[in-house]
């Protein structure tokens, strides 16, 4: 495939796409792979489980904050050097993550990393969506969905093994190496790919997307800790939607928006935005509650129930490309019919999960989930962006990352919430334990195993709502021909020029 930058210079579209999956693969490993430390950091710094949450929340709030930015910077800045530096600044922030001696330190490298992510994961679809024609679209997101699927599924994994064999410092420092390998190859074959409009920034619209999408996540992410009728977690919930409904409003009336929110007029994008956004939901609640499951019930240290994970991983790095090329071949409608379908049936038996369960049957079962996953996840992302205009793919992949990451918070919340509320409703009374601690005991892994089955029946409701939803998307592959398309980006580029 003869593809050049916007200076007419060939590209090497192997090697770039090398550059970026590895790139967002780092980035988004780091995302997930505190998960199992937070107990040792807790014991190093001396510090609680609502502080050492600050490590997620705070991370995950940047992170939600930079993704609309990303639009705003994609069509300002150069494409390589956009890149190397959100790489850059990632680098900077593990390597002082990796050095931290307090946990004030440790917290804004987090935050300083999560700047860096907040760009790159929107950049990788901008630029594959670009490069490649819609006729080839769902294989390169097909091979952008390795770095998505399989780099949060491992991250447990890799952090119980790190955790009890080096200590939390490897966690970053296994890091510097490989980003600044990155680094060194985007000199080489990052390229210009995206036109520039040099857009001025609108001050107003900054603000009230960081303050409106900042308390947002915030809340959801406060739900686990405070309840969701907590004082702080409401209002703070409220006045994210209410800035975000005046920054909308905002955007509708700008000449030049700082993120086109006009997207979402388009059905089959916003239908394919949300059908995504639902599976990444059901793959982000089981990645949550089946760790809890095995290390509480089960016993499990952090590594092995980490372990239970990895099989569905690497199945869904092997399955993304080849659904990706699936999808180029028949469309979207019917991959996700049946991947929502096998997602939805291979979730219901965790519902009835018991103390005696085998690991192997919990092994096998998220095995099948995320196998339906990968028929749904980037197979809709890239039928959602092929219904856009060329020039508005920047903006659509700004929303849909941040459609994504609300999703996810959101879905954190509620099933933490379920499954916290379920538990202490169904546990014995403490009389109980002085009268008859066998049974107490007894009564209490009852209670909990009702928390456990609460929270996987979220995930089912979740899986067969957006099932049911396949039923309205387009039947026929979205997006132009491979030679409309060439013309079309031709246009578009020489317009910039």
């Amino acid at each position: 495939m003869n593809v050049q930058d916007k200076n007419g210079k060939s590209v090497n579209v192997p090697m770039l796409v090398v550059t970026l999956i590895a790139g967002v693969f780092l980035t988004i490993l780091n995302q997930t792979i505190l998960t199992t430390a937070f107990p040792t950091l807790m014991k190093t710094f001396d510090i609680t489980t609502d502080t050492v949450q600050w490590l997620t929340t705070g991370f995950l709030m940047v992170n939600g904050i930079m993704i609309p930015v990303s639009a705003y910077l994609s069509a300002k800045f150069p494409t390589k050097w956009l890149y190397i530096g959100a790489m850059t600044i990632f680098e900077v922030g593990t390597i002082l993550a990796f050095k931290a001696n307090s946990f004030s330190v440790l917290l804004a490298a987090r935050l300083i990393q999560a700047t860096g992510v907040g760009v790159t994961m929107p950049l990788l679809q901008n630029i594959m969506l670009t490069v490649f024609p819609p006729s080839q679209r769902g294989r390169a997101m097909g091979l952008a969905g390795i770095a998505v699927g399989v780099a949060p599924a491992i991250g447990p994994t890799l952090s119980g093994f790190v955790i009890d064999h080096f200590g939390w410092r490897v966690l970053f420092g296994m890091l510097i190496i490989p980003v600044a390998l990155v680094l060194l190859l985007s000199f080489f074959f990052m390229r210009d790919v995206l036109p520039n409009t040099n857009p001025t920034i609108d001050f107003p619209s900054l603000i009230e997307s960081t303050l409106g999408f900042g308390a947002l996540l915030y809340g959801f992410s406060e739900v686990g800790s405070r309840g969701w009728t907590d004082p702080v977690v409401f209002s703070s919930m409220i006045i994210g939607v209410l800035i975000i409904a005046v920054f909308v409003r905002r955007q509708l009336h700008l000449e030049n928006p700082f993120v086109q929110v006009r997207v979402f007029s388009n059905r089959i994008f916003t239908l394919s935005t949300i059908l995504a956004s639902i599976a990444n939901m059901a793959m982000v609640g089981a990645e949550m509650v089946i760790p809890l499951y095995l290390q509480i019930i089960h016993g499990k240290s952090a590594f092995e129930s980490g372990l239970t994970l990895l099989p569905g991983a690497l199945l869904i790095g092997l399955m993304s490309p080849i659904t990706g090329t699936v999808f180029d071949r028949i469309g979207a409608k019917r991959l996700a019919q049946l991947g929502l379908f096998i997602l939805t049936v291979s979730t219901i038996p965790y519902a009835f999960v018991t103390q005696t369960t085998p690991s192997l049957y919990i092994t096998v079962l998220y095995a099948v989930r995320m196998f339906g996953i990968s028929m749904v996840t980037m197979p809709l992302t890239t039928n959602g962006m092929n219904a856009l205009d060329l020039k508005m793919i920047r903006h659509g992949t700004a929303a849909n990352n941040t459609v994504r990451q609300i999703a996810t918070s959101m879905t954190t919340a509620i099933m933490i919430s379920v499954l916290t509320n379920v538990t202490n409703n169904a546990k014995p009374a403490a009389s109980l334990l002085k009268a008859d601690p066998l049974a107490y005991k007894n009564d209490f892994l009852h209670a909990t195993l009702s928390g456990y089955h609460a929270a996987f029946w979220i995930a089912v409701a979740f899986s067969a709502a957006g099932w049911i939803l396949t039923f309205f998307l387009n039947q026929k592959r979205t997006g132009l021909t491979v030679s409309e398309t060439s013309s079309a980006q031709e246009k578009d580029l020489e317009a910039v020029k």
